[in-house]
């Protein structure tokens, strides 16, 4: 504990001085990468870098019955894993209360932005739909997960092609030039709390160090559809407002690696 304190001590102390252990500005992202369609077995497919972090997202489309409560309507799916090869505190076997909560909050900017029109996905009212599974995979943690996993699951639903189908056989081998109806771009930008600075792209270090978190999601037309707050401590309406006004600005930087 002493010596998570003394790390924590040091680390406020450099920023304090407008100084991050890799020489960066407090704002300022690491190199960003996206790269689509590194899978040949899924729908759609990328992998995303910002900095050491890596995730690889791929999406699969399946056939099935709409939810009884939105009977014209297709479905979204997400999952995260958190392989122990990404970082030794990684554990094996079912998802734990931190992948969860990535899932979620991926899921979330993706529905609440409305990103893809569901009622596209309707194949027979009450019958048949496409269900969009989108699954989050961690290949190094070196800080932000978050971003790197909602940029990737972003980009992975762009690069996503209906397969053939008749009936409710699909033909996974064959795609077709159909994509998914997607319309809004929901963007999650995180930033952190420690001490009296907020940064964004926390390394692994940074993040451990954390006091509070906010991950503000939203639109290109800068409409905010999903906030979650992690950390211990609690925040001020002046640090929300601070939070949110940052995620607008860098939102448009993360946006631009899509195109």
């Amino acid at each position: 504990m002493a010596s998570n304190n003394k790390i924590k001590n040091h680390l406020q102390q450099s920023l304090n001085s407008g100084v991050r252990y890799d020489g960066r500005g407090l704002l300022n992202y690491r190199n960003i990468s996206v790269t689509y369609g590194v899978s040949k077995t899924a729908e759609g497919s990328a992998e995303v870098s910002i900095g050491d972090t890596r995730v690889i997202v791929g999406v699969k489309l399946e056939v099935g019955k709409p939810y009884p409560d939105t009977p014209d309507q297709g479905a979204i799916v997400v999952n995260a894993e958190f392989l122990p090869m990404a970082n030794p505190d990684f554990e094996s076997g079912p998802p734990g209360i931190d992948s969860i909560e990535l899932a979620r909050i991926v899921d979330r900017g993706i529905r609440e932005s409305k990103a893809i029109d569901l009622k596209k996905l309707c194949i027979t009212k009450g019958e048949l739909c496409w269900v969009v599974s989108i699954d989050v995979i961690t290949i190094n943690d070196d800080g932000n997960l978050i971003d790197a996993s909602a940029l990737g699951a972003l980009a992975a639903l762009k690069n996503t092609k209906f397969p053939e189908r008749e009936g409710n056989t699909v033909n996974y081998k064959k795609l077709t030039n159909e994509k998914l109806p997607l319309g809004k771009m929901p963007i999650a930008v995180t930033v952190l709390k420690l001490g009296d600075n907020l940064i964004v792209d926390p390394l692994g270090v940074e993040y451990e160090c954390l006091s509070s978190r906010l991950t503000i999601t939203t639109t290109q037309e800068g409409t905010i559809c999903a906030l979650q707050k992690g950390g211990n401590e609690p925040l001020s309406l002046d640090d929300i407002k601070k939070m949110i006004e940052i995620a607008l600005d860098k939102s448009k930087e993360l946006r631009n690696h899509l195109k």
